[in-house]
């Protein structure tokens, strides 16, 4: 039992060495308040509830440190920037402003959005009814060219 246990520390261990690469550009010459102006109430939302997962500058809790919830962080934000990244939106095209928009719709109508993952730790990042309905209105009012 000591041996097994002694193998699992030692691998909890070894597995500290192995850090995913930070989400943490400073570089925001791509992102979308660089075309349009934000409101400044949109953009409080964006930053508290969205930001971390939908930039290139990611707040990291205390827990990134410790591997294997390291790998799930960066993951997560992987893919997460995968369908939508605030800080590159001048390098989509039309088509995928849309398809982003489109889908950024439906998300927030049905309320996907922040992950309920993401709000146990973030109380703050919740968003009220009002607050979905005013972010909707902002996707709903963005003119793509």
């Amino acid at each position: 039992m000591k041996r097994v246990l002694f193998v699992i520390l030692a691998v909890f261990i070894l597995i500290q060495f192995i850090r995913p690469a930070k989400n943490d550009s400073k570089n925001e010459t791509n992102a979308i308040s660089t075309v349009m102006e934000i409101p400044i109430e949109v953009n409080k939302m964006i930053q508290t509830s969205c930001a971390d997962c939908h930039t290139n500058s990611t707040k990291y809790p205390w827990y990134n440190e410790i591997a294997p919830a390291s790998w799930y962080l960066a993951q997560h934000v992987k893919e997460a920037k995968e369908h939508l990244n605030f800080s590159e939106w001048t390098t989509y095209n039309k088509d995928q402003k849309e398809h982003i928009l489109k889908d950024l719709k439906e998300v927030l109508n049905e309320r996907k959005m922040p992950l309920k993952s993401y709000l146990l730790i973030h109380k703050g990042a919740k968003l009220t009814e009002n607050q979905y309905q005013i972010l909707y209105d902002w996707v709903n009012n963005i003119k793509v060219e």
